[in-house]
């Protein structure tokens, strides 16, 4: 399905959550009234509707704050934000503060070498993965191919 029409379907369902009425006339008051920039037109919120355009970030701010949902659940919708949710939890529990440290270390190299230590660390993943593989298998690791 296209992005585009996804996001209005989001909207739509926003809106009769909120107890609005899922119509432009409706959204484009209430948007105008609580966004401090330009004012948008009647065609705009229509085309949002409508699944013809996504709205600005700094618009779709506004919209998921007046509809009371997340804007990367309005924008993207609840399979994205539950992904980021999941990535944010491994990174909490699987990293200490030695590898922190080493983060903090490696993003203050220069990019040639941040390159390199990237390779190293690379390789080693893929040894490592070959490793695991050749174990389940019952068979010796094989060696890393070339980059």
């Amino acid at each position: 399905m296209d992005n585009k029409l996804e996001f209005a379907r989001r909207l739509h369902e926003a809106m009769l959550a909120a107890g609005l009425e899922p119509r432009p006339s409706v959204l484009l008051n209430l948007f105008n009234t609580h966004y401090w920039g330009r004012s948008v037109t009647f065609q705009a919120v229509s085309r949002w509707l409508k699944g013809q355009a996504i709205p600005a970030q700094d618009k779709l701010t506004v919209l998921a704050d007046l509809l009371k949902i997340e804007p990367e659940v309005l924008r993207f919708g609840s399979a994205v934000r539950s992904s980021v949710q999941t990535r944010r939890q491994r990174w909490d529990e699987g990293v200490g503060y030695l590898e922190r440290e080493t983060f903090d270390a490696f993003l203050q190299l220069p990019a040639p070498q941040r390159k390199l230590i990237r390779e190293v660390i690379l390789t080693f993943a893929q040894v490592h993965g070959a490793e695991q593989q050749g174990a389940q298998a019952g068979k010796a690791p094989s060696t890393p191919s070339k980059r």
